[in-house]
């Protein structure tokens, strides 16, 4: 039996909803499974996305012999643009996962040197000291999978986002007989998805959103207008299925949309009858009996085809009295204000609008506390982890480990960064490695810190003051009064007398240098001393004080 110890390193994906990142080393060699990305929170200001921090792999990039990705979604294959270019490590994914990630990569012009593997469920795939088997899981996008890891030391099972779902649309049911197979053998460590673990009982189906998506294209007298994310393909077919069955033409709305589904039918995952599919520039000439529309934006986003159209900014499509709009998702945290206003603005525009609060028009991808209680009873871990959640719902997914009969001291609740060490004498956790956020805003990769947001955070709130200070070029002393200018501050026609004292108190200030040449390290600190002090006094506000100097 080796003496060696397993060491597991979560880099994203544990605390938090997003960014999901799981590095395992054995021996000398690293495998990672998936590399995410995160939607910004409300107080990253300018952040367009979140990535994990790297700096442990590109630490130990020679030891990295593959890249494991569970499913196609964002919090899976997002960072993968920003991965590749940086550590060369073939990757290894199914079908249509593959074909995400190829788009994925063609948008951010990182598809170049980049080894794209097609994994099949059932087949082993060696990674230096690893055996790995994707096996079938089902879940809100097709050719989702789980990976049964070998090793020396044992066998180690990842769920990937799983539910239990008999009928679904499209896509296998999730394979458990293969995962009590496994709990016969023996498996040393579970890694399961935690995401609603809050939610008791059992997720439904797939197929009452079907039909009830079938019950709105037979009652709706106008245009239906569904969105959802541009990867749940199967709500795309449910949708392709209902116009077929009731004579109507689907065109497809968005950039990311239109990739995806263009991709998805040509490999096969989309089954669209001929000629059902139309050109969005045709919408203008049809009936609107006749029309189904399928769109992004069910997250609110600002430049979506649905926000574009909520406020009359589509190029083809208006909102119109007689619109059904069905928004098919349920708001990710933190976007529910953005969501809201999408459907307040629907409203106001006439339109009749269904959504998760009121319609059945949406089940999620995970599964509820039933189906993740069976998954910990078939497969029957030596030690478990629970992964992809916040804090609370590892917790909880831990206490369910737990009421099944698990010791404690054999369920591990992780956080990111922590090293979790396997070893024929037991599991402990060891230490620490450096994790967190790698901003992306616009084109800059990780170059924006919390120094940048907090200043943005400040700027947001308390605006900025610039003072303009006239320099005589020869004797560098101050020349008059300094100059104000102020934005997002106060209103300086209802303040103007305030500012007008602030320029006389900084005039008097600086007047103190006397005969000699103040530097201008000197003058800058002094107006910010002066003015920092007299505003906050003014106002209780701390705006952003900048000092320019003016050489006449």
């Amino acid at each position: 039996m080796t003496k060696s110890k397993l060491k597991i390193i979560p880099l994203g994906g544990l605390g938090e909803i997003g960014k999901n990142m799981m590095v395992i080393e054995f021996e000398g060699d690293i495998i990672i499974i998936d590399a995410g990305l995160m939607f910004p929170e409300e107080e990253m200001l300018g952040i367009d996305l979140v990535i994990p921090d790297i700096s442990y792999l590109l630490e130990h990039k020679n030891k990295v012999r593959g890249i494991f990705i569970t499913h196609g979604h964002e919090d899976h294959i997002g960072a993968l643009p920003y991965l590749l270019p940086q550590i060369n490590a073939p990757v290894y994914a199914t079908k249509l996962t593959q074909g995400l990630i190829r788009v994925k990569l063609k948008e951010r012009r990182a598809l170049q040197g980049v080894v794209l593997n097609t994994a099949v469920p059932g087949e082993e795939i060696s990674a230096g000291k690893f055996r790995v088997e994707f096996f079938s899981v089902c879940h809100s996008i097709p050719d989702a999978a789980g990976l049964i890891i070998r090793t020396a030391l044992g066998t180690i099972v990842h769920t990937g986002d799983f539910k239990l779902d008999y009928t679904p649309v499209n896509g296998k049911p999730t394979d458990l007989s293969r995962l009590a197979q496994l709990g016969t053998q023996g498996v040393m460590l579970l890694f399961s998805d935690s995401t609603y673990a809050e939610l008791p009982g059992y997720t439904p189906s797939e197929k009452t959103v079907g039909e009830y998506l079938d019950r709105i294209m037979a009652e709706a007298k106008g245009r239906v207008i569904v969105t959802t994310f541009s990867s749940l393909i199967s709500r795309v077919q449910q949708v392709i299925d209902a116009a077929a069955k009731y004579g109507r033409k689907v065109f497809i709305a968005g950039r990311s949309m239109t990739d995806t589904v263009r991709m998805a039918v040509e490999l096969g995952y989309l089954n669209a009858p001929d000629s059902i599919l139309g050109q969005i520039d045709e919408v203008r000439g049809m009936p609107p009996e006749k029309i189904v529309l399928v769109t992004t934006g069910s997250q609110g986003e600002p430049t979506s085809a649905l926000v574009r159209m909520a406020n009359r900014d589509h190029p083809h499509v208006h909102i119109q009295r007689g619109d059904t709009v069905v928004l098919s998702a349920t708001p990710i945290p933190g976007n529910e204000a953005l969501v809201n206003r999408t459907v307040d603005n629907l409203f106001k525009q006439g339109a009749r609008v269904l959504y998760y609060k009121l319609a059945n028009v949406h089940v999620h991808g995970h599964g509820s506390q039933e189906e993740l209680k069976l998954l910990i009873n078939l497969v029957k871990p030596k030690y478990f982890v629970p992964v992809h959640g916040e804090y609370r719902h590892l917790n909880l997914h831990a206490g369910l480990a737990q009421s099944l009969g698990m010791p404690k001291e054999n369920v591990f609740i992780m956080e990111d960064g922590q090293v979790l060490e396997i070893g024929i004498q037991g599991a402990r956790i060891t230490g620490k490695v450096g994790s967190g956020n790698v901003y992306v805003d616009g084109l800059s990769v990780g170059d924006i810190d919390g120094v940048v947001l907090r200043n943005r955070r400040m700027l947001s709130k308390d605006g900025i003051v610039v003072v303009i200070i006239t320099v005589n070029r020869q004797t560098g002393k101050v020349v008059g009064r300094p100059d104000i200018v102020t934005r997002g501050f106060v209103d300086t026609r209802e303040f103007n007398d305030m500012i007008e004292q602030s320029k006389d108190q900084l005039a008097q200030t600086l007047d103190h240098g006397g005969a000699r040449a103040a530097e201008w390290s000197f003058i800058n600190t002094k107006v910010k001393d002066t003015l920092e002090k007299f505003y906050y006094q003014q106002t209780k506000r701390h705006p952003m004080i900048l000092p320019f100097m003016v050489k006449v």
